[in-house]
């Protein structure tokens, strides 16, 4: 278990919070501050989501009528996802100075679909190399680097098609630039305060 004060500065203020983080990982050479700021990381699962139902799909749903064909649809989709982040990871573990975050999903995909549509790689006088033509795409279009950005927690309004009434009604908080700067602490005995 790790004690760390989190503190979050915006335009808006400074918050200072204690948390507690239980981890599985008991190697003592992974220093608890590098575990806490990965922790940060953690809604990166977002963006996976995102970009299997919008990119992916297209806004499309599944085609399939049958449990079975939904399964093999399911399963195609997340091999697909799963072999586009690998050519993603792969080209960015070359240059230490890229986070993976940066690699774009939709430059990824498009790459291997025109190599597809080409048909590289099966007519007999062509190259195989799929993964470094999806990460040389890759690289030449990398994102910027992410802001480190904070939004209050709120209540969440419905995904609607009309739009809020009033200003009053908007119930997401406008986010903001942050700074975090992250202390660890000694394990308290005490409760933390609720």
């Amino acid at each position: 278990m790790i004690t760390a004060q989190v503190t979050i500065t915006t335009s808006e203020g400074r918050r200072t919070q204690t948390y507690r983080l239980v981890t599985t990982v008991l190697n003592p050479n992974v220093p608890a501050l590098e575990i806490v700021a990965l922790y940060h990381q953690r809604w990166e699962i977002e963006t996976g989501f995102a970009e299997l139902k919008s990119t992916s799909l297209g806004g499309r749903v599944l085609r399939s009528r049958t449990p079975t064909g939904v399964a093999q649809e399911i399963y195609a989709l997340l091999i697909t996802h799963q072999v586009l982040r690998i050519a993603i990871s792969d080209a960015t573990l070359a240059r230490p100075d890229v986070d993976p975050d940066r690699g774009s999903f939709t430059v990824a995909r498009n790459a291997a679909r025109d190599q597809l549509i080409a048909a590289a790689g099966v007519i007999a006088d062509t190259v195989i190399d799929l993964v470094g033509t999806i990460g040389r795409h890759v690289l030449d279009q990398l994102l910027p680097t992410r802001r480190t950005r904070t939004n209050p927690r709120v209540v969440k309004r419905a995904i609607s098609k009309y739009v809020a009434s009033s200003a009053k009604n908007r119930r997401r908080g406008p986010s903001h630039p942050a700074t975090i700067n992250i202390e660890i602490r000694p394990i308290l005995t005490a409760p933390l305060p609720a």
